[in-house]
Formats: structure tokens, sequence, C-alpha cells
């Protein structure tokens, strides 16, 4: 089954949606998206890192992807104006990073794989490190679900109840690193943060507590893999953006959809 390379794709989207889901709501909740999108942004310089001292491209992505996590959360714990410091980072760390790779003149790189993804290459390598990222992610998240979501909702009702607020951003930190580093991948860098917040925003017209919310934004996203495969082998378009592509129609629908659900149920 393995020697199918559209099998191979479709389980690795499958996986990564399994990651993506429950902590784009965290990512939702806690109002992250830029900080997801600085940590994507972050991966293009750890390719380029990678390539350059010859390790894995994991996790070259990972250590940069959690540095750049770790450098926000920072930032952000003594005050900065975080709109438009991560706006700087994302876009330094994106710029550096294909101008590391561009110093490589031994190595020939397809960047619009890492920035696109590039889904239909999954090797069965790539695919059991990314079963094990998401496994690593889902065992962060289920352990420490309800501590999350404390603090999520309130930081004084967390540290009443001895939760460390900063304890379980740094958890968030660490998944959201590890979400990158095996995203890559399938959606790119440029879309990484797209496949975390789109079907986690479409499960919320829905959704009518936070375990059902993940639950709703996993099966979307898996939705939205297999949408965008079949999308993207018929019409020949890039697999990533197509994934995409179905995961914003998606959320299109549900918005629609919680609407009428809201107006019928008024009357």
């Amino acid at each position: 089954m393995l020697d199918d390379f559209l099998m191979r794709a479709l389980l690795a989207g499958l996986a990564v949606a399994l990651a993506t889901g429950p902590l784009g709501c965290f990512v939702v909740w806690r109002r992250m998206a830029y900080f997801g999108d600085a940590t994507a942004h972050a991966a293009i310089l750890g390719v380029a890192l990678a390539l350059g001292f010859q390790i894995s491209i994991f996790m070259g992505t990972m250590v940069v992807a959690l540095m750049m996590a770790m450098t926000v959360s920072v930032l952000a714990g003594r005050g900065w104006a975080m709109d438009t410091t991560l706006g700087v980072l994302a876009h330094s760390a994106l710029a550096f990073g294909l101008v590391a790779v561009s110093f490589l003149p031994t190595v020939r790189v397809d960047l619009t794989a890492y920035l696109f993804g590039d889904i239909l290459a999954v090797s069965r390598f790539d695919l059991a490190v990314i079963f094990a990222g998401s496994a690593v992610v889902l065992g962060l998240l289920c352990w420490r679900w309800s501590a999350l979501l404390t603090a999520t909702l309130n930081e004084d009702l967390a540290h009443a109840s001895g939760i460390h607020p900063g304890r379980e951003r740094l958890v968030l930190t660490l998944a959201l690193a590890v979400v990158v580093a095996v995203a890559l991948k399938i959606v790119g860098a440029l879309l990484i943060a797209a496949l975390l917040i789109i079907p986690a925003a479409a499960a919320r017209n829905f959704a009518r507590g936070p375990e059902s919310m993940a639950m709703i934004a996993v099966v979307l996203g898996a939705v939205s893999v297999w949408g965008g495969l079949e999308l993207s082998l018929p019409q020949d378009t890039p697999s990533g953006p197509s994934i995409v592509v179905v995961a914003a129609v998606l959320f299109l629908l549900s918005t629609v959809a919680g609407s009428l659900l809201v107006q019928f149920g008024r009357r």
C-alpha cells in the first residue's frame, strides 16, 4: 500500500491534520495567528542551515522554528508590540532563509517545494517522521489539555489552580515547532499557518465545546487534504495550495451554514 505515492501523500496529510486540528484551536483561541506565521516562515532558514551543515531537514527546521517561537514568547512576556514584532521577525526569517540558500552553490534546492509543499513526493521515511511528529504533538496536547484550556481561558484562574501559564505557553511553543517541521513537506512554509487556522476557525461555527471543536477541526483538516489531492491531480495544480483552497471553501460553507443555523434557531 505504501508503494503508492498517492496513498503515502494521503496518509501524511491525515497525520498532519490530526496534529493541526487541536493545536489550531489553541492558535485561534489565543489569537496566535501571527505567532504561527512567524514560526512557519522561520522554517526556510532552518532548511538553509540544515543543507549547509548537512543535517536532517526535519531537525534543522524544528530547531530554528523552536528558536523563533521561544524568541517570540520571550518578547511577548516583556510587553513588546507583538503585531509589529511578529511582522518583522516573520519576514526577516523568510528573507534570511532565502538569501542563505543562495549561498549554497553546491546544493540544488527546489525552493517551491519548501515554500508551498510537495506532498506527492513524501517518502516512506518522511511518512514515518510525520507520524512520529504528529504523535508527539497529540501526546503533548492530551497530557496538558485541561491545564492548557484553563491557562487559555484565564491566567489568573490558572494561577489560582496551581497552573503555571508560562509552562503551558512553552508546551504550545514546542508543539507548534514540531508541527511546522512535519507540515513543511505537506503545505510548505507559506501555508502552514493556513492549515492551522482555517480548519479550526471553520470548526468554531459548529462546536459546542473545546473538545468538539478540536475533533471537528481534525475532520475538516482531513477533508481538506483529501479534497486538495483530488483537486490537484486531475487539474495539475500545486498540492499544498489546493489543500488550503479546499480548507478555505469549507470555512466559507461553515460560516454560511452557521449563520443559517443561528437564524433558524431564533425563529
